[in-house]
């Protein structure tokens, strides 16, 4: 090897630039030996003349089996003709070759696939002498690439973009195509080669003689381990860490080191290559996220299991500290937030809260647009709303915001905040759209599902509630109808005036009438199965009771005016509508006084009532409205509430006028009928059912 001096000083030379820096020529035959990749030279026919042992192991022959003997006998015909077309190429043109895969044959039969990068080797005198070249063993990797392709589309277009991405990356770089640094044992920077450069951002001028801060501190007790390794074993290979660029971004790395030694075998330093594998994880991580998403999304059925799935995926996908999954309501034209994934689940809930315009803050101008749009800084982003940060009490730094469309609507917005490790860029707006796009369509279908359930357990309700009315109206109609029925014939016995034919005509009249009544009440009865006979008995042992009360009552109607008009005014007096005059009215001494007078009606009732009459604005309103208004909540409060209970009965001047509330503290009303309290005629009976069963 001593003839060999020369070249291996040049190659390196054109390789790497280590001249410059001093390197003794003993550390470059240390790293030639013991990192991971072969290097080669070849003649100009291609037979090798230098090589070292990590070549011998990827051929899988001895160093003397290969030493002189041409590329050819390494492959097969196919692969021998397309390396000479390479390498006739590179001697027409001069230029190097980058990344050409070949398939060479081993020693024990088996097929390997290398990866080449090779350069034209000159004299000194310009002449083209051989060939010169790093390779790689790639074929598992290779392999993988290829079972890829078997995979789901997805996978494979995420792949081949990511494998764009790096040729387009290595094109830049020079012929060594990893960072490669040189430090002293006291841990001090020798050298840094322009790829780690271009890779960390930190150049030679700027940290030689220095220590490099660029190891996180979640990984200083594994990196000092595996400095420990490096120190016994004198190499190491495979070391997976992570580590820091000049502008804060954290990379994941592969990590190749050995220890090289001075004239006087002592260590002198270590020689380390930094494979950044950031990428090529993150791809991972991307084709894992989105198989397990495709495979998980239909196994939640209900929207808010399925949208809190997707928004935890994304936050882990992302490496943020929170996704929100934000929809439209296009009712009330609002955003608002469906479900969302924080670390701090109080952030998460506050902000499920929260509604805002559909035209403010980023996901408006997104809505806008239809555009995905990054925000790195919030503090200078004319579209950023910060009220939701206040309301959920919450920073926001930064956001990634990205519509999710069903055809040609938007159905709303996937939100990622505070990415750590760096900004958002262009690749987490591919991957977040690319998510956007596969949960949209589910999305809508549980959004669907649910509105229709919902919509089925409203009918539902409203039927119970339809049956509940029409059987309390035909309850009510039956008392008022039977006791005119049987105020009829007691009068139609009694009445024996001069015009009783006639009058007996006119009441024989009213009464089949009343029976057409009666019977069209019971047979809503027997259709709805709720016929209640214990009503009927019980009116009956009333109006039995009250006959000589009936009798007297006809006897004091009768008078100079006609009976069938005395009839007609009392009913009218009991039943009829009537003429109510709006007067201005003290709210606070009206309810007052009404209270007060309520009293006695509800004393034999053992609970607790506190009232509070604050001084308010006047109101224009009926009294008999007021009145009614009134006395219905009181008795509703009341009848509700079992003894030992609380009342409280308030009025205070509201912001809109005085407001009257009486609070109790009963059963309530059950949250399906909550939805129908204000419809008409609506009675919650159930709670009824629950009530202190006292008269007012």
């Amino acid at each position: 090897m001593k003839n060999r001096s020369s070249n291996d000083s040049r190659g390196l030379n054109n390789a790497g630039h280590l001249e410059t820096c001093d390197i003794p020529r003993d550390r470059y035959r240390v790293f030639l030996q013991d990192v991971a990749d072969a290097f080669f030279e070849t003649t100009i026919q291609g037979d090798f003349t230098f090589f070292n042992d990590a070549l011998c192991r990827i051929f899988g022959y001895p160093r003397e089996e290969i030493e002189h003997q041409n590329f050819r006998r390494f492959m097969d015909s196919a692969n021998a003709e397309y390396a000479f077309k390479s390498f006739n190429n590179m001697f027409d043109t001069g230029k190097g070759v980058n990344n050409i895969l070949w398939e060479i044959s081993r020693k024990d039969g088996k097929t390997r696939i290398i990866e080449i990068n090779a350069n034209l080797l000159e004299d000194t005198s310009g002449a083209k002498v051989g060939f010169q070249g790093i390779a790689r063993d790639v074929t598992d990797k290779v392999n993988a690439e290829r079972a890829l392709k078997i995979s789901e589309k997805k996978t494979q277009e995420q792949y081949m973009a990511s494998r764009r991405a790096e040729q387009r990356y290595r094109s830049f770089l020079e012929f060594l195509p990893v960072p490669v640094f040189v430090f002293n044992m006291d841990g001090t920077v020798f050298y840094l080669n322009p790829a780690f450069e271009k890779t960390f951002g930190w150049t030679l001028a700027e940290l030689k003689g220095k220590q490099i801060s660029f190891v996180p501190d979640d990984q200083k007790d594994k990196t000092r381990l595996g400095i420990q390794q490096l120190l016994e074993n004198k190499r190491i290979y495979g070391f997976e860490t992570q580590r820091l660029t000049k502008d804060g971004k954290l990379l994941n790395i592969v990590l190749d080191g050995a220890i090289f030694y001075d004239k006087n075998n002592q260590p002198a330093g270590q020689i380390v290559t930094l494979h950044d594998v950031t990428k090529e994880n993150r791809v991972s991580r991307i084709n894992q996220a989105l198989f397990r998403i495709a495979q998980a999304l239909y196994e939640f059925r209900g929207l808010d299991e399925r949208l809190q799935f997707i928004a935890k995926e994304v936050k882990e996908l992302i490496n943020s500290s929170g996704s929100m999954v934000i929809l439209v309501d296009h009712k009330t034209d609002e955003f608002f937030f469906r479900e969302a994934a924080f670390e701090n689940e109080i952030t998460g809930k506050k902000i499920k809260e929260i509604r805002f315009p559909l035209d403010k803050g980023v996901a408006g101008e997104v809505y806008r647009t239809g555009k995905p749009m990054i925000v790195n800084d919030t503090s200078n982003s004319p579209y950023f709303f910060k009220q939701v940060d206040d309301q959920a009490d919450m920073q926001t730094h930064s956001m990634l915001d990205v519509p999710i469309h069903i055809e040609d609507r938007m159905i709303g917005v996937l939100c990622i905040v505070n990415k750590r490790g760096g900004t958002f860029d262009q690749t987490d707006v591919d991957l977040v759209s690319a998510i956007a796009n596969m949960v949209a369509l589910p999305i809508e279908n549980a959004r669907i599902n649910e509105a229709l359930g919902n919509s089925y357990e409203n009918v539902k309700t409203l039927n119970r509630a339809k049956d509940r009315v029409i059987h309390h109206l035909s309850h009510e109609l039956k008392t008022p109808v039977s006791v005119l029925s049987a105020s009829l014939n007691l009068l139609k016995k009694k009445y024996q005036g001069p015009d009783a034919d006639g009058l007996s005509k006119i009441l024989d009249r009213a009464e089949r009438n009343l029976d057409r009544i009666l019977d069209m009440q019971y047979k809503i009865e027997d259709i709805l199965g709720k016929r209640d006979y214990r009503s009927h008995r019980m009116l009956s042992t009333l109006l039995d009771a009250c006959q000589d009360e009936l009798e007297a009552m006809v006897a004091d109607e009768m008078g100079s005016e006609r009976f069938t008009d005395r009839l007609r005014h009392r009913i009218d007096t009991l039943f009829g509508p009537r003429n109510m005059t709006t007067e201005e009215i003290e709210p606070g001494s009206f309810l007052s006084r009404l209270f007060e007078s309520l009293r006695p009606r509800f004393a034999h009732r053992s609970f607790d009532i506190e009232t509070r009459f604050d001084p308010t604005e006047a109101i224009l309103i009926p009294p008999e409205v007021l009145t009614k208004i009134a006395v219905g909540l009181i008795r509703n409060a009341i009848e509700n509430t079992p003894d030992g209970g609380r009342i409280i009965i308030s009025l205070t001047q509201g912001s809109k006028g005085p407001k009257f509330i009486v609070q109790d503290f009963g059963v309530g009303i059950s949250e399906e009928n909550q939805r129908l309290i204000f419809e008409n005629y609506f009675t919650a009976y159930e709670t009824s059912q629950y009530a202190s069963k006292k008269p007012y």
